[in-house]
């Protein structure tokens, strides 16, 4: 886009351009006014691009809403100069390679406002036409209603993050920035320079509300992270009300006292815009970035802009209106030939970026073979086959344990395996039992560093599966995070989406998992928690019976590759199945349920068990010639068999069936007639005697089967 010498002599003198003041050498100035004219000259050009751009994707976002009839028109409105700036000056990345490794990533924490990261990516070049735009919100589509990172449904190119849930995206976008500090501590040598990218967060007053937002905000202040840029749309609405009705704080005092730099400015003016966002990138001080942009919601639409109607569909009537008010033509999803010219420019200029970064890393990855071949597995998600792995950990042993004391033994050769496997904790590592030993903590000061494998989350179970998260959505490392089984309800929003995501890259160790977890009583006692997650599609739930089942549990974590995994742990003891093969448990565990023990006379019952009940089952079982016993460590995993092994294990034939679980029944019924389970809370008493009371016994279970007909 090309403006005319007076614009450019207009905006050389607003500059200070010598060759528009007194000449103290004529030659001398000529000289230095025609090369400070032509960069001025430049500088408008790319300021009039930037600034036709905003309002061509102001045009595209109203355009596909008003066509959808449905949407959230404020913010593509409000912050089309933000994405003009990071799209089209400040971000590192290439559309023809959107799996580049060292991009920039951006994640649209305010997913509501889709289209705002839709227009943009078209706009910038990525597969992502038109067309698609006009299907906004429609079946089959490309552009769902909140963004979602690509999996079987949706393969939008360009989406980072699976967002919508408020407060979430800007909490992954720190486990994002966690994942590149690690992987540049890594992978990163003295000669080469691998990862060295920035994490990109826009998010509105409702993610600064949700409490995630500050869970998340402190772990990255303390942890240093200053890859990390937010970028505050503050637009003083929210859905119901004018924001001021529900919140009065000032937030730069907030993230201040958290730690990190805090910049505001008027989110409308590009040059400001342009040159706070440099400002970040440039600063690596050890503090992650704030950046408060006072922004206009739905800018461009007189009747509804600045006001909370202006949130979601409410201004399609004046669609035509406001499109003109802002020149555009009246032809709809309108983007000008200069537009994208310019975009080619921006991607000509990241083309070379690219290039120059494909160089160093294969000179890198010359001098770096192992280390090479590591990353790219790792990238690639190549792990051993899961049959391979049970094979390579050693037999556990016969003595009872816990299996989170198990789990503990497991995760030690987890992290042989698969040297991208990384474990953290809420605080509470002494009791969840999955530090990997000799793998350093992770993070700033004391004795952590940014290779370190271990995360301390802190008291922040929410935050801490947000960080999980994000560092799956990153793509280079597998995340694993523990807390009590009790205390999954602060972080399950994040399980859903990691399950809706598929991330696979992520699993929870959820240990202390029944009524056996005795004297803390039953604040702590979970008895729906379990039957709760395993409600949740494409999320497998392990609750293992032993240590061998642990073993297939952890595997199945870390080598399944459609969705995320939750182990559930036992605080007590619990016998070993020593009367069968140790592989054959872990063959069995991995298929999600198989007989541990085969009836010895005609088969007459069947007893579904699993965790720490199936230690009862077998003892009840041992004076039944005709029972069969069934552990059943994950539901999920045994409905993807095929027919034929689901009916070798519980045979159609054999109607006679009880399971047993301590937890709620309800579950269970999809596989039995009669369950002995607890639908009701537990007590506070030593665990074995919760246990006994509430009939978790092999007594209780024999005198139960022996009323079945």
């Amino acid at each position: 886009m090309k403006f005319s010498m007076l614009a450019i002599a207009g905006a050389a003198l607003a500059a200070g351009v010598e060759g528009f003041s007194t000449a103290r050498s004529f030659n001398v100035v000529r000289q230095v006014s025609s090369l400070k004219m032509a960069e001025a000259a430049t500088e408008v050009d790319k300021a009039a691009a930037l600034a036709t751009a905003a309002n061509e994707a102001r045009g595209l976002a109203m355009d596909s809403i008003a066509a959808a009839h449905s949407g959230h028109m404020g913010l593509p409105l409000g912050c089309a100069e933000i994405g003009s700036v990071l799209y089209g000056s400040q971000m590192q990345y290439n559309p023809s390679d959107t799996t580049w490794i060292n991009r920039d990533r951006f994640i649209l924490s305010a997913g509501h406002g889709s289209m705002f990261l839709y227009s943009w990516l078209n706009l910038a070049g990525f597969d992502l036409s038109i067309e698609e735009l006009k299907n906004f919100r429609q079946h089959h589509s490309q552009t769902p209603g909140h963004p979602e990172f690509p999996n079987s449904e949706h393969t939008t190119p360009g989406i980072e993050c699976t967002t919508g849930p408020l407060g979430a995206g800007v909490s992954n976008a720190v486990g994002f920035a966690v994942s590149e500090k690690m992987a540049a501590a890594k992978y990163n040598t003295e000669d080469h320079t691998i990862f060295d990218h920035h994490i990109f967060a826009l998010a509105g007053d409702g993610c600064f509300q949700e409490g995630v937002s500050a869970e998340s905000a402190t772990f990255a202040a303390h942890e240093k992270l200053d890859n990390l840029i937010v970028l505050y749309d503050s637009n003083e609405v929210t859905l119901d009300k004018m924001a001021e009705y529900t919140q009065s704080e000032d937030i730069i005092k907030r993230y201040d006292a958290y730690g990190w730099e805090t910049y505001e400015i008027d989110g409308h003016d590009l040059a400001a815009v342009e040159e706070t966002i440099a400002a970040a990138k440039a600063s690596n001080n050890g503090k992650p970035k704030f950046i408060k942009c006072n922004t206009i919601i739905g800018k461009g639409m007189e009747e509804t802009e600045g006001t909370n109607a202006a949130h979601g569909e409410a201004g399609v009537p004046y669609v035509d209106k406001a499109r003109a008010s802002i020149g555009l033509p009246e032809e709809k999803w309108f983007v000008s030939e200069g537009t994208r010219d310019f975009f080619k420019g921006v991607q000509e200029k990241n083309g070379k970026i690219y290039d120059d970064w494909q160089a160093t890393y294969a000179s890198w990855k010359e001098a770096n073979p192992a280390l090479a071949s590591e990353l790219e597995d790792a990238v690639a998600d190549k792990t051993m086959p899961a049959e391979d792995m049970i094979a390579d950990i050693p037999e556990m042993g016969g003595d009872a344990e816990a299996t989170r004391v198990s789990g503990f033994k497991v995760i030690q050769d987890i992290a042989r395996l698969v040297p991208n496997y990384i474990s953290g904790s809420a605080d509470l590592h002494g009791s969840t039992r999955n530090y990997i030993n000799d793998g350093g903590n992770f993070g700033a000061g004391f004795d952590k560093s940014y290779a370190g494998k271990n995360l301390y989350f802190g008291i922040r179970e929410h935050s801490m599966g947000a960080i999980l998260n994000g560092i799956a959505y990153h793509g280079i490392f597998k995340a694993s995070g523990s807390t009590f089984l009790v205390f999954v309800d602060y972080f399950r929003p994040t399980i859903r989406v990691a399950s809706l995501a598929e991330l696979n890259r992520v699993s929870y160790i959820l240990t202390h998992d029944s009524i056996g977890v005795g004297e803390d009583g039953p604040t702590h006692q979970p008895v729906e928690t379990v039957s709760g997650l395993r409600v949740i599609p494409n999320l497998d739930v392990y609750r293992p019976a032993d240590a061998e089942e642990t073993v297939a549990a952890y595997v199945s974590s870390v080598t399944r590759q459609e969705g995320p995994t939750a182990l559930i742990l036992s605080r007590q003891n619990l016998e070993q199945n020593t009367d069968m093969p140790a592989m054959e448990r872990r063959a069995g565990a991995l298929k999600g349920a198989y007989v541990a023990k085969k009836e010895s006379a005609d088969l007459d019952l069947i007893i579904i068990a699993t965790g720490s009940e199936v230690q009862h089952a077998l003892k009840a079982a041992a004076d039944m010639p005709g029972a069969r016993v069934v552990s059943m460590p994950c539901m999920e995993a045994y409905e993807r068999q095929s027919d034929d092994y689901k009916e070798s294990v519980l045979p159609s034939t054999c109607t006679k069936r009880v399971a047993m679980e301590a937890g709620v029944s309800a579950p269970w019924y999809k596989y039995a007639s009669k369950v002995v389970g607890v639908d009701r809370f537990g007590f506070s008493a030593p665990g074995d005697i919760v246990m006994k009371e509430l009939g978790m016994s092999p007594e209780n279970l024999a005198s139960e089967i022996a009323t079945m007909n």
